[in-house]
């Protein structure tokens, strides 16, 4: 039975302990990773449709007492875009959307980094209700010595291995190809263009070099489903990969089989691209959130299924004809970096 007092809570769900965590996970995110100071101003778009878009938004204010608030809801689109006119580079700009805001043709992030600010969004909040927005909350603590460390040094081993293996429920799927260079979602944007993203952060990605050098078969426990939400079967599929290709499933759900038929219609194959050491220990195979592209950054594997991964052009890969990038979760059991174990017992060890 719900109290009087949580029933009237303006965070709904989410207790206040949690909005605390938020309040703390947020002061980290924004001096150390952001890196944002006194001297720079901060403009917070929020909305009000959800508990979780709520208890950040709170978080927030505890953090940018001087920072400008609007209620997206609650404003005219240009008056959202004047106040984005009215910042200077280096600025901040924090978007905390239940779902994801919409302002004509104006690509809201990518706009944004061309104006030189800094940009931290949250998307798709209203997908994770009740006890995932604390799970939410929690993937949003930043330990910079782990995320740093730890993603540079996989960084640096996954950039000079000759082949890779994930061991995944009895399974094997071999990389037997040199990767592309890493990328890092780390919240260190030292060097970069932009500074900022979709948080929560946590993942070094990359892909085989020679797709065609990827075989063998991988146990998945969750997949992205048709409208951007995990699906977790009852029992993990077993995909069968030949030549950097998808050319069987093995316990197979008729959601996975759809997915597989509209790639295959659209594309001809279903090709395994983005091979993806996700960080986050907030998320593992149990504890789970609704939105897929949150649950990326789980501690362990994922890969895509589709031509679609713009970050590695490929020859024979056309951007107008790669229509889809569909993440898929590994069972996890194990990670070799050529014959260097990696990944064990849920965790990274570099």
């Amino acid at each position: 039975m719900t109290s009087p007092s949580s029933a009237a809570s303006p965070w709904g769900a989410i207790p206040a302990h949690a909005v605390d965590a938020a309040a703390a996970h947020l002061r980290d995110v924004l001096a150390i990773a952001i890196e944002h100071g006194p001297a720079q101003r901060a403009l917070v778009v929020h909305d009000a449709r959800s508990d979780l878009a709520r208890a950040l938004t709170e978080g927030y204010r505890r953090n940018l007492p001087d920072g400008e608030f609007l209620d997206f809801d609650s404003v005219e689109p240009d008056q959202v875009l004047a106040a984005f006119k009215c910042l200077a580079p280096s600025d901040l700009v924090v978007l905390v959307q239940s779902t994801s805001f919409r302002l004509e043709a104006f690509r809201i992030r990518v706009e944004l980094f061309k104006l030189g600010l800094k940009v931290v969004e949250h998307v798709h909040l209203s997908r994770m209700p009740g006890t995932q927005g604390e799970h939410y909350i929690e993937a949003l603590a930043y330990d910079s010595d782990y995320y740093r460390g730890v993603g540079k040094a996989l960084k640096a081993r996954i950039d000079t291995a000759a082949s890779g293996t994930v061991h995944s429920g009895g399974e094997r799927l071999v990389f037997a190809s040199p990767f592309e260079s890493a990328k890092l979602n780390v919240g260190d944007y030292s060097g970069m263009n932009n500074v900022g993203g979709q948080f929560p952060i946590g993942e070094v990605f990359t892909e085989a070099q020679d797709l065609e050098a990827v075989n063998g078969r991988v146990q998945v426990h969750v997949f992205g489903d048709t409208s951007y939400l995990v699906n977790r079967p009852d029992q993990p599929i077993t995909l069968i990969i030949e030549r950097g290709r998808v050319v069987g499933a093995v316990d197979t759900t008729p959601e996975f089989d759809k997915l597989l038929e509209i790639i295959r219609r659209d594309e001809g194959e279903v090709w395994v691209r983005e091979l993806g050491f996700g960080m986050n220990r907030a998320f593992s195979r149990e504890r789970r959130v609704n939105d897929i592209g949150t649950y990326e950054r789980m501690c362990g594997i994922h890969l895509s299924l589709g031509a679609k991964h713009g970050v590695y052009p490929k020859p024979g890969f056309k951007r107008k004809d790669a229509r889809y990038h569909v993440d898929v979760f590994a069972v996890t059991d194990a990670v070799y970096l050529d014959d260097q174990l990696m990944y064990q017992d849920g965790g990274w060890l570099v």
